[in-house]
């Protein structure tokens, strides 16, 4: 079958796409070989959030004192009803594309996509079976797994990743979390919340090593004050899994440690899924484990595409879709601008949350700027102090110079919900004196933001 477009993965890049495509007319079809929305929808973005929510309802539960409320009992965690409100909430999401590929005309076609010659896909179903279907432009967008390191393999039994931790059958009551980047500070919160002792393993100097150094000082505080162990500068040298549980062998800046434990989850990163789609064949240009794409996801053969994270840019869940919007819409000759790379927000849904965009201090003082910094706690917001959640603080960067918004880092109750303003303002070139005389609602925690800003400029009011 013959088709305007065929992306290859339904992820929220690829059904992004796919979407896209046909509001703008085009006729689409998209090959999928697990559950319609990818690892985002089924095994990552979603299913996480619905177990954190899950940890901090129960944080609530165990704290009602302290907001005067009195539960007669101790509460209790139901794993297995924890794990299946999850599940719940993913099948849920992925039933939404299905509904959203119906309205808007797009094919779903079952099964492993290959490419072959002469833009066309070869499909292989599970059964084995193939069929072959065309089209003048095709999307790759086949996304990301858990990366393993080669001397701890994955057996998804002792030693597992991200999925097996979304499902695991009874809650372990030690857990040794290699890797403190999103995915793992999020499983060591979850975990840690509902009762299980964690330790994490870090092999840089500190936690969450991309943010701004301030944002990890903040989290390993908080962290330890909630009883999560911590060891950076350190490194798994080996597991041994022959027992009934799990030796780990640490390396530490003082020499080695062993630690007992019944489950080890390896969060070292993500590997990209470039096997056997045919890109050898076609001669397709890749570096480093990623396919090399131009500002509009155009490979260097012709009418092959890629977008998310199987190419250079950040491998988040909304740069994806970004990108294939931009692809899309140059590929119907809209002339979209490429995607702002620097102007991307990360956001980590741990507690506290972690959202950050632009450049860190010391990323500014390397680049050369002569900077301003403003820091303001949630400490002195009376938001904070009525919803309890005082720990964090929302920092800001500016160029002394010319003013531009260099960098916006927060730590603290519901900040990804904040960040987006910072997104805007540097997407607008707006001034830090902008922001000051912007009035911010009251009583919010985005305040902070207003309030950081003028502490650059020396004008902070309630602090």
């Amino acid at each position: 079958m013959n088709y305007d477009v065929i992306v290859i993965g339904s992820g929220p890049g690829g059904y992004v796409a796919a979407i896209r495509a046909s509001q703008l007319g085009m006729k689409t079809a998209v090959v999928e070989a697990a559950e319609l929305g990818g690892i985002c929808l089924n095994w990552g973005c979603i299913p996480t959030k619905a177990l954190l929510k899950s940890a901090q309802v129960f944080e609530y539960v165990k704290h009602a004192k302290d907001y005067g409320i009195s539960v007669v009992g101790e509460a209790q965690v139901d794993f297995k009803g924890v794990i299946g409100r999850s599940r719940d909430v993913a099948n849920g999401m992925s039933k939404g594309i299905q509904f959203l590929f119906k309205k808007n005309k797009i094919d779903l076609v079952e099964g492993f996509g290959k490419l072959t010659k002469d833009r066309k896909v070869e499909v292989t179903a599970k059964d084995g079976s193939k069929k072959t279907i065309e089209a003048k432009h095709i999307i790759l967008a086949t996304g990301g797994r858990a990366r393993e390191l080669p001397h701890i393999k994955i057996d998804n039994q002792k030693i597992i990743g991200y999925r097996k931790a979304m499902v695991m059958e009874t809650q372990p009551k030690k857990m040794v979390v290699m890797g403190s980047g999103a995915i793992g500070v999020e499983f060591a919160y979850f975990y840690n919340s509902i009762g299980t002792d964690v330790t994490i393993v870090e092999f840089m100097p500190r936690i969450v090593p991309v943010e701004d150094e301030d944002i990890s000082k903040q989290l390993e505080k908080s962290y330890k004050k909630m009883g999560i162990k911590i060891m950076t500068s350190s490194s798994v040298e080996s597991v041994d899994t022959s027992g009934a549980g799990c030796k780990v062998t640490v390396k530490t800046p003082t020499g080695t440690e062993t630690i007992e434990c019944d489950v080890v989850l390896s969060a070292v990163g993500v590997a990209t899924n470039l096997e056997g789609i045919g890109l050898e064949e076609l001669g397709i240009k890749t570096e480093k484990g990623k396919v090399i794409v131009d500002g509009y996801g155009r490979t260097n053969v012709e009418g092959v595409y890629a977008i998310g994270d199987i190419t250079q840019g950040q491998a988040l869940a909304h740069v994806a879709s970004a990108e294939g919007i931009i692809c899309v819409e140059n590929i119907a000759g809209l002339h979209p601008h490429p995607l702002n790379y620097n102007n991307i927000p990360g956001c980590t849904y741990c507690q506290p949350e972690i959202a950050s965009v632009g450049l860190t201090e010391a990323q500014a003082k390397e680049q050369g700027y002569e900077i301003k910094v403003g820091k303001f706690p949630f400490s002195a917001s009376g938001k904070a102090s009525a919803g309890g959640v005082k720990d964090g603080f929302v920092k800001v960067i500016f160029d002394a110079k010319y003013g531009e918004w260099l960098g916006c880092h927060m730590i603290g109750a519901n900040v990804t919900e904040m960040i987006a303003e910072a997104v805007v303002a540097r997407n607008l070139e707006t001034t830090g004196h902008e922001i000051i005389k912007s009035v911010h609602p009251h009583p919010t925690m985005s305040e902070a933001i207003m309030e950081a800003v003028a502490d650059a400029y020396g004008e902070v009011i309630h602090l």
